[in-house]
């Protein structure tokens, strides 16, 4: 009885806190949760408006105008993904947003370490110019940088997902807070 009794003590030590991240926290966002899948292409351009925002702390030369993120009480200030239908918040402003052009695209090739929810990598350490994981190297774009500032950069778990509308830009999602940035791959 003893036995059965620890098994069962063990078995829901372990299933509760599973249980209490599997929808993304109490916020909706981040817990322990994972993307299905990146975001869809974006349909046309994003209003004007949106497409000349700067993330926080990230203001240099003529002000641009701050965009709120947390489209519900409790949720991030920055890119993220609701866990409800896994929508990608913020990811809309379309590919001809400048923040994110690059001159020559996949300059350092491709990353092929495994991209979606099957492949989540641990970050290994560095910060937002420069972080590694499994021997991977890559940088955060500038534009985003404000919204690593929570990163923990060698112990978070990320998964990367392609950009579909931003040339040489993958998506790093943070499991832990349930935010994301764009980064370019630096090679191995």
């Amino acid at each position: 009885m003893k036995t059965l009794i620890g098994c069962l003590s063990v078995f829901l030590f372990i299933a509760i806190p599973a249980a209490a991240q599997r929808g993304g926290g109490k916020t909706g966002v981040g817990g322990g949760h994972i993307p299905a899948h990146g975001p869809a292409p974006q349909r046309g351009s994003a209003p004007t408006a949106q497409q000349h925002q700067a993330p926080p702390e990230q203001h240099q030369g003529a002000p641009e105008q701050t965009r709120n993120y947390a489209e519900k009480p409790g949720h991030p200030n920055a890119p993220h993904v609701d866990a409800k239908g896994d929508r990608w918040v913020g990811h809309d402003t379309g590919r001809d947003d400048a923040h994110y052009h690059l001159d020559h695209p996949f300059e350092h090739g491709r990353f092929t370490g495994g991209i979606g929810k099957g492949h989540v990598w641990r970050l290994g350490g560095g910060g937002p110019s420069r972080f590694w994981f499994g021997g991977f190297y890559f940088s955060v774009a500038d534009y985003d940088l404000g919204f690593s500032n929570d990163w923990l950069w060698d112990s978070d778990q990320i998964v990367i997902y392609d950009d579909p509308d931003h040339d040489g830009w993958y998506l790093a999602y943070n499991v832990r807070l349930g935010t994301y940035v764009h980064v370019e791959y630096l090679g191995t």
